[in-house]
């Protein structure tokens, strides 16, 4: 539950803390003191989408913070899952800065503000005016029917089953338009198989081919160089290594007078034995290189081949070939493979469509059985409300599979037992929607164990003794959870625990808790206006206890 609210720099509000009691809490003031903008703080807070328009002083920042007690309502895993520090006292908090930032934490540690949301709707549930509308919305009127019949776990299987159902879908399709984009092509895929696969690619062909070409086609020169190098090394009497082998026999006779010459003999022997190796491999490969015209003409019509197969198909080398090469291969494959992989699909479909079905007749079955009871419920709680004579109805109609199942849940409404009912979205009056969310509201909150619900002047368009009985119904609401209610009626302000003020002054909004005192004057002003008449203090008192 909400046990801090603390908002700062936010519209008309410069500085606000709101402590609010654990069980029934009145908020009340006239209209434009700032109620709509307290609710709208507390939204922020709770992931709503920031507005730079709110930020009441330009030059400071926007500050919003919530204290949370978690006591008790099982929210570590979602800590844990979320990387999050648990703590039984929670601070959440919704910075905006002037230049438009919004930043989020919990306990200090910035998050997302997507993880602030869902943590936020875990903790409180915020009714305004205009979300009696929200009965128009078939997605509110099968989660309220699922909600009382205690269909979560089955929803969350069909939810899985149906996505997965959905991309086995989405894999056929797919698959059915490979198979007949292949079937366009597969003439084109055939021919451009079996051209590079006739061409025999190999990767690092081509330099290979071009590096030997380059000695064939200069062969004649390699060939007189070669030679000359031999000559120049190893011709009798000119040539270097006969005068290099003289050289060392002469300083070999003169080592023993001089002993340098030993260190001179083996520098030189070192270098013949290079230079004779040299003379050895040139020997070989002046044999070896030949200007052979048949292998000149043969690597000469490979290359032009390889370099034409890249020209025509666009790509730059011999590797890029091989590749579209396998490609091809691997499509013409999926070709004729392809009805295979399809049929495999087409009954991976059905078996899931099967599974999906049975999930969803489960729900039918499960909402069915629930329906009677929760009209039921409905209607009691409505006739305690002023409207005894009231007809609610909860029909399902089945429809094609869906995201929440294959039904349709309508609310079927007549506030006189003599009428048809219809759906409640279109005949229902303001005060009829308000008592019937009030009811919905009051049998929800039970088994959804939210911490804290807050309503907007849910009792918009009653009085009197149905005001009372509203009051009644949300007091007792929080027996078992806090509630805020902000209201204009002294029937409900009367049932409060904890009564705050909310009034503006000077173009500021501020809020205050009354004393008991106070509350009997507040609720007097509330029953006979700005002039307080003896007899709306009585009454006030009566209505305090």
């Amino acid at each position: 539950m909400l046990r801090r609210l603390s908002v700062e720099n936010y519209a008309l509000i410069d500085s606000l803390v709101l402590e609010p009691d654990p069980h029934l809490n009145i908020i009340t003031g006239e209209t434009g003191a700032g109620k709509s903008i307290l609710l709208g703080a507390l939204g922020l807070l709770l992931g709503a989408r920031s507005d730079l328009s709110a930020v009441k002083d330009t030059a400071r920042n926007c500050v919003v913070e919530g204290t949370f007690d978690l006591t008790g309502r099982g929210l570590e895993p979602f800590f844990e899952e979320n990387d999050l520090d648990y703590a039984p006292q929670t601070t959440l908090t919704r910075i905006l800065t002037p230049a438009g930032k919004s930043r989020s934490f919990i306990n200090d540690l910035p998050v997302q503000l997507t993880l602030l949301r869902e943590l936020g709707t875990r903790l409180i549930d915020i009714h305004s005016q205009h979300q009696n509308l929200i009965l128009s919305s078939e997605e509110f009127r099968i989660s309220a029917l699922d909600t009382i019949a205690g269909n979560s776990e089955i929803r969350t299987q069909y939810a899985a089953q149906y996505k997965q159902l959905n991309e086995l879908k989405q894999h056929l399709a797919a698959l059915r338009e490979a198979a007949e984009e292949g079937r366009r092509n597969e003439e084109w895929l055939r021919f451009q198989t079996e051209e590079l696969t006739a061409a025999n690619l190999r990767a690092g062909e081509q330099a290979e081919i071009e590096e030997e070409l380059a000695v064939l086609e200069n062969a004649d020169r390699i060939g007189e160089a070669l030679t000359g190098l031999r000559n120049a090394l190893d011709t009798d009497e000119t040539g270097v290594l006969p005068q290099l082998k003289t050289a060392e026999t002469a300083l070999s006779h003169i080592r023993t007078h001089y002993p340098a010459a030993e260190e001179y003999a083996a520098r030189i022997r070192s270098a013949i034995e290079e230079l004779k190796d040299i003379a050895r491999s040139a020997a070989g490969e002046s044999e070896r290189i030949d200007a052979d015209p048949a292998r000149l003409a043969k690597l000469s019509t490979r290359l032009d081949t390889l370099i034409a197969l890249q020209q025509k198909h666009r790509v730059a080398n011999e590797a890029a070939l091989i590749a579209l090469r396998d490609r091809s291969t691997a499509q013409l494959a999926a070709i004729v493979h392809g009805s295979d992989e399809i049929a495999a699909a087409e009954e991976a479909l059905q078996q899931a469509r099967t599974q999906t079905e049975t999930l969803a007749e489960r729900l039918r079955k499960a909402r069915t059985k629930a329906a009677p009871a929760f009209a039921k419920s409905i209607c009691a709680t409505l006739a305690r409300l002023g409207m005894p004579e009231t007809v609610f109805e909860t029909t399902i109609v089945p429809t094609d599979l869906g995201r929440t199942g294959a039904d349709e849940v309508e609310f079927l409404f007549s506030s006189n037992r003599g009428a048809k009912p219809q759906p409640i979205e279109k005949i229902a009056s303001g005060g009829e929607l308000s008592r019937v969310m009030l009811a919905l509201k009051s049998l929800l909150a039970s088994r959804m164990q939210l911490p804290t619900i807050i309503f907007d002047e849910i009792d918009t368009g009653v009085s009197g003794r149905i005001a009372d009985a509203m009051g009644e119904i949300i007091a007792q609401l929080s027996a078992t959870m806090q509630v805020v209610d902000i209201t204009h009626l002294p029937q409900v302000a009367s049932k409060g625990s904890a009564h705050f003020v909310v009034s503006k002054q000077a173009g500021r909004t501020s809020v205050a808790r009354l004393t008991d005192e106070e509350r009997v004057t507040e609720i007097a002003k509330m029953l006979s206006g700005n002039t307080i008449t003896d007899a709306a203090l009585a009454q006030a008192r009566i209505l305090l206890g």
